[in-house]
Protein backbone atom coordinates (compact mmCIF):
# COMPACT_ATOMS: atom_id res chain seq x y z
CA UNK A 1 0.00 0.00 0.00
CA UNK A 2 3.03 2.65 1.32
CA UNK A 3 4.59 1.80 -2.65
CA UNK A 4 1.52 2.81 -4.26
CA UNK A 5 0.97 5.83 -2.25
CA UNK A 6 4.44 6.52 -3.27
CA UNK A 7 3.81 6.22 -6.97
CA UNK A 8 0.83 8.12 -6.99
CA UNK A 9 2.61 10.76 -4.88
CA UNK A 10 5.83 10.96 -7.66
CA UNK A 11 3.35 10.71 -10.20
CA UNK A 12 1.50 13.68 -9.32
CA UNK A 13 4.52 15.74 -8.77
CA UNK A 14 5.49 15.03 -12.40
CA UNK A 15 1.83 16.25 -13.42
CA UNK A 16 2.19 18.81 -11.49
CA UNK A 17 5.48 20.35 -12.79
CA UNK A 18 4.69 19.20 -16.27
CA UNK A 19 1.63 21.67 -15.95
CA UNK A 20 3.45 24.34 -14.20
CA UNK A 21 4.29 26.69 -16.51
CA UNK A 22 1.86 25.49 -18.86
CA UNK A 23 -1.00 28.55 -18.36
CA UNK A 24 1.99 30.93 -18.72
CA UNK A 25 3.32 29.38 -22.07
CA UNK A 26 -0.17 29.69 -23.15
CA UNK A 27 -0.79 33.30 -22.34
CA UNK A 28 2.59 34.79 -23.94
CA UNK A 29 1.66 32.54 -27.23
CA UNK A 30 -2.06 33.96 -27.04
CA UNK A 31 -0.99 37.64 -26.29
CA UNK A 32 1.83 37.32 -28.46
CA UNK A 33 3.75 39.25 -26.46
CA UNK A 34 6.45 38.56 -23.31
CA UNK A 35 5.36 41.84 -21.66
CA UNK A 36 5.40 41.15 -18.01
CA UNK A 37 7.89 38.15 -18.04
CA UNK A 38 10.85 38.92 -15.55
CA UNK A 39 14.08 37.95 -17.35
CA UNK A 40 16.24 37.93 -14.55
CA UNK A 41 14.00 36.06 -12.70
CA UNK A 42 13.34 33.73 -15.13
CA UNK A 43 17.23 32.91 -15.74
CA UNK A 44 17.63 32.92 -11.91
CA UNK A 45 15.21 30.34 -11.57
CA UNK A 46 16.26 28.13 -14.83
CA UNK A 47 19.86 28.51 -12.93
CA UNK A 48 18.76 27.38 -9.54
CA UNK A 49 16.76 24.42 -11.27
CA UNK A 50 20.40 23.34 -12.96
CA UNK A 51 22.53 23.20 -10.17
CA UNK A 52 19.46 21.25 -8.26
CA UNK A 53 19.58 18.31 -10.81
CA UNK A 54 23.41 18.60 -12.04
CA UNK A 55 23.91 18.00 -8.16
CA UNK A 56 21.19 15.01 -8.25
CA UNK A 57 23.17 13.67 -11.42
CA UNK A 58 26.81 13.77 -10.01
CA UNK A 59 25.48 12.31 -6.42
CA UNK A 60 23.65 9.37 -8.47
CA UNK A 61 20.18 9.90 -6.44
CA UNK A 62 17.21 7.86 -8.02
CA UNK A 63 15.58 9.72 -10.96
CA UNK A 64 11.93 9.90 -9.60
CA UNK A 65 13.60 12.26 -7.00
CA UNK A 66 14.22 14.68 -9.38
CA UNK A 67 12.49 14.07 -12.79
CA UNK A 68 10.50 17.10 -12.40
CA UNK A 69 13.80 19.23 -12.70
CA UNK A 70 14.30 18.65 -16.41
CA UNK A 71 10.55 18.90 -17.15
CA UNK A 72 10.92 22.47 -15.01
CA UNK A 73 13.86 23.57 -17.25
CA UNK A 74 12.30 22.72 -20.66
CA UNK A 75 9.26 25.22 -19.56
CA UNK A 76 11.62 27.57 -18.67
CA UNK A 77 13.70 27.69 -21.90
CA UNK A 78 10.46 28.05 -23.62
CA UNK A 79 9.43 30.97 -21.77
CA UNK A 80 13.21 32.02 -22.72
CA UNK A 81 12.60 31.93 -26.46
CA UNK A 82 9.22 33.00 -26.24
CA UNK A 83 10.69 36.12 -24.59
CA UNK A 84 13.55 36.40 -26.80
CA UNK A 85 11.22 36.20 -30.09
CA UNK A 86 8.38 38.69 -28.72
CA UNK A 87 11.50 41.21 -28.45
CA UNK A 88 12.09 40.39 -31.78
CA UNK A 89 15.33 38.79 -31.94
CA UNK A 90 15.55 34.87 -30.85
CA UNK A 91 19.71 34.86 -31.58
CA UNK A 92 19.60 36.83 -28.23
CA UNK A 93 18.84 34.14 -26.47
CA UNK A 94 21.83 32.01 -27.49
CA UNK A 95 24.23 33.43 -25.34
CA UNK A 96 22.55 32.09 -22.96
CA UNK A 97 21.39 29.08 -23.56
CA UNK A 98 25.26 28.74 -24.15
CA UNK A 99 26.19 29.60 -20.79
CA UNK A 100 23.57 27.31 -19.39
CA UNK A 101 25.10 24.39 -21.45
CA UNK A 102 28.35 25.57 -20.35
CA UNK A 103 27.98 25.81 -16.67
CA UNK A 104 26.22 22.01 -16.39
CA UNK A 105 29.88 20.89 -17.28
CA UNK A 106 31.77 23.96 -15.57
CA UNK A 107 29.57 22.74 -12.43
CA UNK A 108 31.43 19.27 -11.62
CA UNK A 109 34.90 19.90 -13.00
CA UNK A 110 35.92 19.50 -9.19
CA UNK A 111 33.41 18.45 -6.35
CA UNK A 112 33.98 21.36 -4.85
CA UNK A 113 32.39 23.44 -7.05
CA UNK A 114 29.37 21.51 -7.24
CA UNK A 115 29.19 21.34 -3.55
CA UNK A 116 29.33 25.40 -3.18
CA UNK A 117 26.75 26.05 -5.64
CA UNK A 118 24.36 24.23 -3.65
CA UNK A 119 24.75 25.58 -0.49
CA UNK A 120 22.23 27.62 0.34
Amino acid sequence: MWAALLAVCNWSTLGACAALKLPQIFAVLAARSARGISLPSLLLELAGFLVFLRYQCYYEYPLLTYLEYPILILQDLILLLCIFHFNGDVRRAAPYIALLVTSWFLLTLQKWIIDVAIQE
